[in-house]
């Protein structure tokens, strides 16, 4: 069957199982877009306000459900506008697919109008890349793409096609899907010698990254916790692999961490590292991190071990697996003695916030019993991010969403987007401040052209609270281009891109406007004015030992 390369590209991707694309048109990329409008009752394409929101929303529909997200743009701006959303995801080792085009092959390397090496420009923040310049090579490339963005360690492909290839003609030969490359190196003595650490250990410490996840070993990983009766604490990335309801669970870990994790895992014996990388918001000083404890670190990714810090043992392999092979060996424990001391630590040092005034707490955890927990919660980067991994409870996985590794503020609004298109049936919720809200809030007119209802919440403090309260703590209070004081009116924004909206000032109206939303089946915008000078407690100073936990009482007695 002959067919153009543009349509080749529609087909390649029905195979593939793509029901969604988020894009942006422009010159180059116009073939491929008019062989989708060929096919729009079998893809939709949702078209975003700026191609930033497109990779963001590819992205929030990756994690949502663990399919491969995919964006197009056009040669040049269209492109180079992708780059952050493709960064996001590459640190987070999100699947994604990036379709761009590029100027007519005997243009390229000629500064020709909107050209740009943008195969180049993505090198060192994707997976893998290819421009196709042949249009026999096309099909091939893109079902690599595919296959390289799902297999092994997730992450971004970008596959550049010149336009005279979506032109041209070529026989087309379809194929089926292939399923994702599952990478498993470990060996059954790798198994073994975990195993019998775990029998000689007083104090183990479970800490869940994303890989988790991604490898989808939530089941497992509550099978391997009820086996060796050990606490479990997770990354940003790793909200909800576990049962954030859980006795033994003990919150999140490191910078803004609780007390509970922070030092349940400094006094461990035995510390298993699931799918995480040990961040550097996760492990402060290295010298110190866990520092009674043996270290396992279990990974798909070989490069991640022994790169943050160094272990005692390692496995290699899909999380899945390693955890059913884990499970299989290791015998049941009891230990009633460490339990009771991470129940004592849960109890001693418990979140907390004040409740006599209107917070970001408050308002999550009002957003919490309003949904149940089963709401979908995206958020942007700073206080807010950090207040909504601490105060809703999760309870499943790719209930989550959150930039971690390149902390992209703006990311929220397109993920949600994303997530609500993949996940209809669901409560899509993002969480921003002032800050990272100006920066991509033109997307509400994404959601009201497609109705799309998302809930907006806007924590209103006027500054960049985060950078903030690090120039209260130890900048000496100079407040040095933090302060966001103007008179823009985020419910009048909301409403002018076609979105329903709704200020807020005290505790008593949260409920109703919360109930509001939920109630609206729109996207709707509630805007939160809170203090500027709320803090997210506990914190550790960058680079500092994690047992160096504090809280504003701690700040309060010096």
């Amino acid at each position: 069957m002959q067919l153009t390369g543009a349509e080749i590209v529609i087909e390649v991707l029905k195979e593939q199982g793509v029901d969604t694309v988020f894009g942006y048109p422009g010159g180059t990329i116009l073939n491929i877009y008019d062989a989708l409008y060929q096919h729009q009752d079998e893809i939709r394409h949702v078209l975003t306000s700026h191609e930033q929101g497109a990779a963001h929303a590819a992205d929030g529909y990756a994690r949502s459900t663990g399919r491969v997200g995919v964006c197009m743009a056009t040669s040049g701006p269209g492109a180079t506008n992708l780059v952050t959303g493709i960064a996001t995801a590459y640190m987070d080792s999100i699947p994604l697919v990036a379709i761009t085009c590029n100027v007519n092959l005997p243009a390229l390397g000629k500064d020709s109008f909107q050209e740009i090496d943008i195969a180049g420009v993505t090198l060192p923040i994707t997976k893998h890349n290819y421009i196709v310049k042949d249009i026999n090579n096309l099909q091939r490339k893109l079902r690599s793409a595919f296959r390289i963005a799902q297999s092994g360690r997730p992450g971004p492909v970008l596959v550049d096609i010149t336009k005279d290839v979506t032109a041209a003609m070529t026989e087309y030969i379809p194929a089926e899907k292939q399923a994702a490359a599952v990478e498993n190196r470990f060996t059954e003595e790798d198994i073994d010698q975990v195993v019998a650490m775990i029998a000689e250990s007083k104090k183990p410490f479970l800490y869940v990254g994303g890989g988790v996840i991604h490898s989808g070993a939530a089941r497992e990983l509550a099978q391997f916790q009820k086996k060796i009766d050990a606490p479990v604490c997770d990354t940003l990335m790793g909200k909800g692999a576990f049962d954030g309801y859980h006795e033994l669970y003990t919150g999140m870990i490191g910078m803004h961490g609780t007390k509970a994790s922070n030092l349940g895992v400094s006094e461990c014996d035995l510390l298993i590292a699931l799918g995480a990388r040990f961040s550097d918001r996760v492990i402060g000083d290295p010298n110190t991190f866990a520092g009674d404890a043996r270290i396992v670190h279990i990974d798909i990714d070989a490069a991640e071990i022994n790169k943050n810090i160094r272990t005692d043992a390692f496995i290699v392999g899909d999380l899945k697996a390693v955890l059913k092979a884990l499970n299989e060996k290791v015998e049941q424990k009891s230990l009633p003695e460490w339990s009771a001391r991470i129940r004592e630590l849960k109890e001693k040092y418990p979140l907390n916030y004040n409740r006599d005034v209107l917070t970001c707490p408050y308002v999550i955890e009002e957003l919490d019993k309003a949904t149940k927990g089963e709401a979908i919660i995206t958020t942007d980067v700073g206080q807010h991010q950090m207040w909504a991994a601490q105060y809703y409870h999760y309870t499943s996985p790719r209930s989550f969403l959150s930039s971690g590794g390149l902390g992209t503020m703006g990311y929220g609004l397109g993920a949600c987007i994303g997530a609500q298109v993949a996940n209809p049936d669901r409560i899509c919720v993002n969480i921003a401040g002032d800050g990272c809200f100006r920066m991509n809030m033109n997307e509400l007119a994404t959601a009201s052209r497609y109705n799309i209802p998302i809930i907006q919440i806007v924590i209103n403090n006027q500054v960049l609270g985060m950078v903030r309260q690090w120039q209260t703590l130890f900048y000496g209070k100079r407040y040095s281009q933090t302060v966001l004081t103007d008179k823009v009116d985020y419910c009048k924004v909301a409403e002018a891109l076609g979105c329903k909206a709704i200020r807020v000032t005290k505790k008593e109206e949260v409920g109703p406007a919360l109930q509001q939303a939920l109630d609206a089946k729109a996207p709707v915008l509630i805007e939160v004015v809170i203090d500027p000078d709320d803090k997210v407690f506990p914190m550790v100073p960058a680079g500092k030992p994690i047992d160096g936990v504090f809280d504003e009482s701690d700040l309060e007695e010096k």
